[in-house]
């Protein structure tokens, strides 16, 4: 059973930074993505970045250009860097690994941007 392990988040103000990781563990499968997805109040959960196992990443629009995801393999983490944060970035931020066709969440963690 894959656990994920996520830290980082909190609150900052807006215009700076905060830094999300990620660790899972329990799965022996190489070929994998790992990403990043959030979930603002009253509002469905969307993606923000994700990075398969060969360091090809993938953002939103919202996300590129502010936000940098990046991988350890050998931890089996997920980072993602955020900088030049806005209110509108305010939001519980899920972890998802994705293989074998599954998607295992993380427990969330809150980011809060204040204007």
């Amino acid at each position: 059973q894959v656990q994920l392990q996520e830290s980082g988040g909190g609150f900052v103000q807006a215009g700076g930074s905060l830094s999300l990781s990620c660790e899972a563990s329990g799965s022996s499968d190489f070929l994998n993505v790992m990403g990043w997805y959030r979930q603002a109040p009253e509002k469905q959960r969307e993606m923000v970045a994700f990075i398969t196992t060969g360091g090809r990443a993938n953002y939103t629009d919202g996300a590129k250009g502010r936000f940098t995801i990046s991988r350890d393999n050998a931890q089996n983490t997920v980072y993602l860097q955020m900088n030049s944060l806005e209110p509108e970035d305010t939001a519980v931020y899920y972890c998802l690994y994705y293989s074998g066709g599954n998607n295992h969440w993380g427990q969330g963690t809150q980011v809060t941007v204040s204007s």
